[in-house]
């Protein structure tokens, strides 16, 4: 049972996560422990909702494509586009179809109208242009970057024509290859072409950095912005599809490594705009290394939330997500000896949860770690149960 249960569990509100940290982070990240439930997306969309109102916050960051993302922030903030286009085309991943985030970027837009530049909220995706079956062409993050620097430097500066950069990248569907991802000799990653588009990737990255004094004269803050984001997302795929023609056996642990370092990268950019609200995965969001299973073997690397936290200090703080039941995925009432058996033994049905408390009312007497019997669900870690800063925890899951 749960000790000291009134100085342990609290109701889900901004104010019971604000208790839980010592002042408000930069970044207040909500992770999930599986996918695709609008159960937990719309308790997400309550708490941030509550965050923004009472905290302040001025970004809702996803584990969505970082450039798509654009699409959602550009309509949120000035009405680009419709509600109907940007929920088809502003997201990766299939989250669009969700009801749960139709509904967030529907609330962003109206929390939006009549409000001043500075005081609106804004909507970033953090994930590179990837997907579990492979990775986007650099094409669009390149050539994005390469225009923008061509419109504002000295083209004997630039270290190639956009003619160049056409030509070395080829057709798309070259980048976009699906067998690639299990098959290193169908990528393009390792050819002369993708090589020489590093080289240049890393160059035009440069000139943006040394141009500096001049592009704050020049542009806006939100074109440097969305320039470096192109720069970073253009240098790390062209990486993560060099990583994809490799026959090593360290391939997939430096592909997965590879991704949460772009969503890294992603974050701290985010973070530099000011206080940000984060939802992701657990496993992308928490503070020790992340760990599966991929075509039978053991991966091992570090989370994004690892990388910011390693950066941010306690300016970054994870709340992990756990649940009682998935019962339409097979995942029923977890045993009395776990930590998710400890919490669905309490009578509410939702409730945010003090880690450290409860860990240290724990003791020695560590939970044995729950057994998922569907792969698309992951169970705390009770090892690391005081590496969160809190837990919301969710009884039972319906289906969607």
């Amino acid at each position: 049972m749960v000790t000291d249960r009134q100085e342990t569990t609290h109701a889900v509100e901004a104010a019971s996560v604000m208790k839980l940290l010592s002042a408000r982070p930069r970044l207040l990240a909500l992770g999930e422990p599986t996918h695709g439930e609008d159960t937990l997306l719309d308790l997400r969309n309550e708490l941030f909702r509550q965050l923004v109102e009472q905290e302040g916050y001025r970004t809702i960051a996803i584990e969505s494509d970082c450039i798509r993302g654009l699409i959602v922030d550009d309509y949120v903030t000035s009405g680009t586009g419709t509600l109907d286009e940007v929920m088809e085309h502003g997201f990766s991943h299939g989250w669009g179809a969700s009801a749960a985030n139709r509904e967030l970027v529907r609330w962003m837009r109206a929390h939006n109208d009549g409000r001043s530049a500075p005081e609106q909220l804004r909507f970033a995706g953090f994930d590179g242009p990837l997907e579990i079956t492979g990775a986007a062409s650099p094409r669009q993050a390149l050539t994005a970057l390469h225009g923008y620097l061509s419109s504002r430097v000295d083209a004997g500066l630039l270290p190639c024509t956009a003619e160049t950069l056409d030509r070395l990248l080829g057709a798309d569907d070259r980048w976009t290859e699906p067998a690639a991802m299990m098959d290193p000799t169908r990528s393009v990653g390792k050819s002369a072409e993708a090589n020489e588009l590093r080289l240049l990737a890393d160059d035009l990255v440069a000139l943006l950095d040394e141009q500096t004094p001049h592009l704050i004269a020049a542009t806006s803050r939100e074109d440097r912005d969305r320039a470096r984001l192109y720069g970073r997302t253009a240098t790390g795929l062209l990486l993560y599809h060099s990583w994809m023609a490799d026959t090593g056996p360290s391939r997939m642990t430096r592909l997965v490594g590879l991704r949460d370092r772009m969503m890294a990268d992603n974050l701290l950019a985010v973070a530099e705009r000011g206080p940000a609200l984060v939802h992701a995965h657990n496993g992308h969001l928490q503070r020790e290394k992340s760990t599966m299973r991929m075509s039978g073997r053991p991966l091992e690397w570090w989370s994004a939330g690892a990388l910011v936290s390693a950066h941010l200090g306690e300016e970054y703080a994870f709340l992990a997500t756990a649940l009682g039941t998935i019962r339409h995925q097979g995942v029923d009432t977890p045993a009395p000896d776990t930590v998710e058996g400890l919490l669905y033994a309490l009578p509410e049905d939702r409730y945010v949860v003090d880690a450290r408390r409860l860990a240290t009312a724990l003791g020695d007497t560590r939970p044995a770690p729950r057994v998922s019997p569907w792969f698309g669900y992951a169970p705390l870690d009770p090892a690391h149960l005081a590496d969160s800063d809190g837990l919301v925890f969710v009884k039972d899951v319906p289906r969607s």
